[in-house]
């Protein structure tokens, strides 16, 4: 089968299409028959060889990226029912393998597809909407309250925008590249557009920030803790810019007296039982019409080292898709 392979990490130029063994499942995993495939800012990060002390040693030549396909199963192992096969699912092979025409997946990781819900639209929103919805938990965010989305123009993004603005914020901001992608943010639930440095780019300013989900990470992270209104929380889920400089907790105790706070967010710790069940709801929600999965571009396998340049450049908004 075809897969696309990180011959040499570093620029996009170094991943290529190669042939690959049909993979076989092992107890307790299913083989999906990949219909759509997503493209997500971990696997830029993974493909640079930049993910470090922040995950395992993803450096290993031939190493196929991907983290979430959708598709059909077509083979189970021992202690799956046999009633998954041939079913539409959308699933998290594990950090790597998906960008492939046949993944593998733990069935723990497996949510079916409802019937409405294209594949494309399952991997745009299966790990984006979920982060959005558990950070914003992580953050206690309440009705009322204001919230900043910092680096709001990706998926993860979008939902939080989508899912703070429909939770009942008083005011939604969010940080983007151009006024044109402000218009479109304010499509989903935006009420304010500032640029990536956190400057307004129309009246009214905004003011501080109760929560603060940051996608973007970076050496800017520090002015941003500026921004938190006392008691506010930031709640990192991204580094889209890379990690914060090693001494942004001095910039954290200088906000001392206005207790503010920040917190990491990672999927990995949630019950996998309330992670099943959120994106599930998501699923059904989305394919209501009452969920938005925003896709910037449906492209061939073939085309993955294209869809990385794309988001190195900072061109897309909302998800690439790649389709075998």
């Amino acid at each position: 089968m075809r897969a696309v392979s990180i011959g040499t990490f570093g620029s996009p130029d170094g991943m290529e299409v190669v042939d690959v063994p049909v993979p076989s499942p092992s107890a307790g995993e299913v083989v999906i028959r990949t219909a759509a495939i997503g493209v997500g800012g971990v696997d830029a990060v993974i493909r640079r060889g930049t993910l470090g002390a922040l995950g395992p040693a993803m450096s290993r030549d031939g190493l196929v990226p991907g983290s979430e396909v959708a598709g059909t199963i077509t083979a189970v192992g021992a202690g799956v029912e046999a009633s998954w096969l041939n079913r539409r699912v959308w699933a998290f092979t594990g950090v790597s393998g998906g960008y492939a025409e046949q993944a593998v997946a733990r069935i723990e990781n497996v949510t079916a597809l409802p019937a409405g819900l294209t594949p494309v639209d399952a991997v745009t929103l299966g790990s984006a909407a979920p982060v959005a919805h558990f950070a914003l938990q992580r953050a206690h965010f309440a009705k009322d309250e204001t919230v900043l989305v910092r680096g709001a123009a990706g998926s993860i993004g979008i939902a939080a925008v989508e899912s703070a603005a429909r939770a009942g914020a008083r005011a939604v901001a969010v940080t983007t590249s151009s006024a044109e992608r402000g218009e479109r943010l304010m499509e989903y639930g935006a009420t304010h557009v500032l640029d990536r440095d956190g400057n307004s780019t129309r009246a009214p300013e905004p003011g501080d920030f109760d929560v603060i989900v940051d996608i973007v990470a970076g050496p800017a992270l520090p002015s941003f803790l500026a921004r938190l209104a006392p008691n506010g929380r930031l709640v990192l889920v991204g580094l889209v810019a890379g990690p914060p400089p090693a001494d942004f907790g001095s910039a954290l105790l200088g906000r001392f007296r206005q207790s503010v706070s920040v917190a990491t967010f990672s999927l990995d710790t949630v019950p996998r039982a309330d992670l099943a069940r959120v994106r599930a709801d998501q699923f059904e929600t989305a394919a209501r019409g009452d969920l938005s999965a925003v896709v910037h571009a449906v492209l061939p396998l073939e085309a993955a080292a294209d869809a990385h340049r794309r988001m190195d450049a900072g061109e897309v908004f909302g998800r690439i898709v790649l389709t075998p």
